[in-house]
Protein backbone atom coordinates (compact mmCIF):
# COMPACT_ATOMS: atom_id res chain seq x y z
CA UNK A 1 0.00 0.00 0.00
CA UNK A 2 1.13 3.36 -0.54
CA UNK A 3 0.48 6.84 1.67
CA UNK A 4 -2.51 8.09 -1.06
CA UNK A 5 -4.13 4.59 -0.91
CA UNK A 6 -4.14 4.42 2.79
CA UNK A 7 -5.37 8.39 3.07
CA UNK A 8 -7.76 7.39 0.49
CA UNK A 9 -9.76 5.21 2.47
CA UNK A 10 -9.18 6.58 5.60
CA UNK A 11 -8.56 10.21 5.66
CA UNK A 12 -8.15 10.58 8.91
CA UNK A 13 -5.38 8.36 9.21
CA UNK A 14 -2.10 10.70 10.94
CA UNK A 15 1.87 10.78 9.80
CA UNK A 16 2.36 8.93 12.75
CA UNK A 17 -0.24 6.29 12.22
CA UNK A 18 1.25 6.08 8.72
CA UNK A 19 4.56 5.79 9.30
CA UNK A 20 3.98 2.87 11.42
CA UNK A 21 1.80 0.96 8.69
CA UNK A 22 4.73 1.75 5.74
CA UNK A 23 6.97 0.75 7.95
CA UNK A 24 8.93 4.76 7.52
CA UNK A 25 10.02 7.61 9.94
CA UNK A 26 6.85 10.18 10.57
CA UNK A 27 9.11 13.24 9.63
CA UNK A 28 9.18 11.36 6.38
CA UNK A 29 5.54 10.82 5.59
CA UNK A 30 4.73 14.52 7.00
CA UNK A 31 7.37 15.71 4.13
CA UNK A 32 6.07 13.58 1.59
CA UNK A 33 2.37 14.43 2.07
CA UNK A 34 3.14 18.40 2.33
CA UNK A 35 5.02 17.34 -1.43
CA UNK A 36 1.73 16.05 -2.81
CA UNK A 37 -0.67 18.37 -1.41
CA UNK A 38 1.79 21.29 -3.08
CA UNK A 39 1.74 19.42 -6.20
CA UNK A 40 -1.93 19.15 -6.04
CA UNK A 41 -2.12 15.50 -5.98
CA UNK A 42 -3.89 15.52 -2.77
CA UNK A 43 -6.62 17.80 -3.41
CA UNK A 44 -8.15 18.06 -0.22
CA UNK A 45 -9.88 15.59 2.50
CA UNK A 46 -13.71 14.88 3.25
CA UNK A 47 -15.64 12.70 5.01
CA UNK A 48 -18.85 10.08 3.33
CA UNK A 49 -21.62 11.58 4.92
CA UNK A 50 -25.11 9.37 4.39
CA UNK A 51 -26.95 12.46 4.44
CA UNK A 52 -30.15 10.20 4.35
CA UNK A 53 -29.70 9.46 7.73
CA UNK A 54 -29.95 13.19 8.62
CA UNK A 55 -32.78 15.88 8.36
CA UNK A 56 -31.11 17.51 5.59
CA UNK A 57 -33.30 17.60 2.76
CA UNK A 58 -32.24 17.46 -0.58
CA UNK A 59 -32.03 15.69 -4.37
CA UNK A 60 -29.26 14.85 -6.34
CA UNK A 61 -29.05 14.39 -10.34
CA UNK A 62 -26.96 12.86 -12.72
CA UNK A 63 -27.15 15.20 -16.22
CA UNK A 64 -26.01 14.13 -19.52
CA UNK A 65 -24.83 16.76 -21.76
CA UNK A 66 -24.10 16.96 -25.41
CA UNK A 67 -21.75 20.15 -26.40
CA UNK A 68 -20.48 20.87 -29.33
CA UNK A 69 -16.62 21.45 -28.92
CA UNK A 70 -15.00 24.80 -29.23
CA UNK A 71 -12.71 24.98 -31.84
CA UNK A 72 -9.16 25.09 -29.95
CA UNK A 73 -10.78 24.53 -26.60
CA UNK A 74 -12.24 21.26 -26.88
CA UNK A 75 -14.89 20.26 -23.94
CA UNK A 76 -12.60 22.13 -21.39
CA UNK A 77 -14.44 25.73 -21.33
CA UNK A 78 -17.44 24.06 -21.44
CA UNK A 79 -16.91 22.57 -18.29
CA UNK A 80 -14.64 25.23 -16.40
CA UNK A 81 -18.57 26.99 -17.08
CA UNK A 82 -20.25 24.39 -15.80
CA UNK A 83 -17.89 23.79 -12.26
CA UNK A 84 -18.50 27.34 -11.60
CA UNK A 85 -22.02 26.78 -10.48
CA UNK A 86 -22.61 26.02 -6.77
CA UNK A 87 -25.10 23.52 -7.60
CA UNK A 88 -22.87 21.39 -9.62
CA UNK A 89 -20.80 18.97 -7.41
CA UNK A 90 -18.78 16.85 -10.18
CA UNK A 91 -18.27 17.22 -13.69
CA UNK A 92 -16.71 14.42 -15.94
CA UNK A 93 -16.01 14.03 -19.70
CA UNK A 94 -17.05 11.15 -21.01
CA UNK A 95 -16.88 8.46 -23.65
CA UNK A 96 -20.17 7.08 -25.41
CA UNK A 97 -23.50 8.84 -26.28
CA UNK A 98 -23.08 11.84 -24.64
CA UNK A 99 -20.47 14.14 -23.74
CA UNK A 100 -20.29 15.77 -19.78
CA UNK A 101 -21.76 14.50 -17.23
CA UNK A 102 -22.68 16.66 -14.23
CA UNK A 103 -23.69 15.75 -10.82
CA UNK A 104 -26.09 18.71 -9.30
CA UNK A 105 -27.30 18.87 -5.93
CA UNK A 106 -30.87 21.00 -5.21
CA UNK A 107 -33.46 21.29 -2.37
CA UNK A 108 -36.13 19.51 -4.31
CA UNK A 109 -36.43 18.16 -8.24
CA UNK A 110 -38.06 21.65 -9.29
CA UNK A 111 -35.03 23.65 -8.32
CA UNK A 112 -32.50 21.26 -10.18
CA UNK A 113 -35.11 21.23 -13.25
CA UNK A 114 -34.40 24.91 -13.01
CA UNK A 115 -30.96 24.60 -13.04
CA UNK A 116 -30.97 22.75 -16.22
CA UNK A 117 -33.81 24.71 -17.79
CA UNK A 118 -32.16 27.91 -16.91
CA UNK A 119 -29.08 27.78 -16.42
CA UNK A 120 -26.96 24.49 -18.21
CA UNK A 121 -29.66 24.55 -21.53
CA UNK A 122 -28.53 28.13 -21.80
CA UNK A 123 -25.14 27.64 -22.48
CA UNK A 124 -23.67 28.10 -25.65
CA UNK A 125 -22.59 24.96 -27.68
CA UNK A 126 -24.85 22.75 -25.09
CA UNK A 127 -26.65 21.08 -28.14
CA UNK A 128 -28.96 18.36 -24.97
CA UNK A 129 -29.62 17.45 -21.78
CA UNK A 130 -30.58 13.87 -19.92
CA UNK A 131 -31.81 14.56 -16.35
CA UNK A 132 -31.70 11.50 -14.22
CA UNK A 133 -32.53 11.61 -10.19
CA UNK A 134 -31.34 9.47 -7.74
CA UNK A 135 -33.59 8.01 -6.13
CA UNK A 136 -31.07 5.52 -3.16
CA UNK A 137 -26.98 5.14 -2.90
CA UNK A 138 -26.05 1.74 -2.75
CA UNK A 139 -22.36 2.50 -3.08
CA UNK A 140 -20.27 5.49 -3.36
CA UNK A 141 -16.53 6.14 -3.68
CA UNK A 142 -16.03 2.82 -2.11
CA UNK A 143 -18.49 2.76 0.98
CA UNK A 144 -21.31 0.59 0.65
CA UNK A 145 -24.48 2.44 2.47
CA UNK A 146 -26.59 0.23 4.61
CA UNK A 147 -30.44 0.41 4.68
CA UNK A 148 -31.36 1.22 8.27
CA UNK A 149 -33.71 -1.14 10.08
CA UNK A 150 -33.73 -3.97 7.84
CA UNK A 151 -32.61 -7.10 7.62
CA UNK A 152 -30.09 -8.99 5.42
CA UNK A 153 -33.31 -10.24 3.36
CA UNK A 154 -34.63 -6.81 3.15
CA UNK A 155 -37.27 -7.65 5.02
CA UNK A 156 -39.22 -5.84 8.19
CA UNK A 157 -37.50 -4.19 11.21
CA UNK A 158 -34.32 -5.70 13.19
Amino acid sequence: MTILELLENDGRLTPKELAVMLDKETGDIKKEIEQLEAEGVILGYKALIDWDKTDREYVTALIEIKVIPQRDRGFDEIAEKICHYPEVKTVYLMSGGFDIAVLVEGKTMREVALFVAEKLALIESVTSTATHFVLRRYKDKGVVYKAPGKDERGEGSI
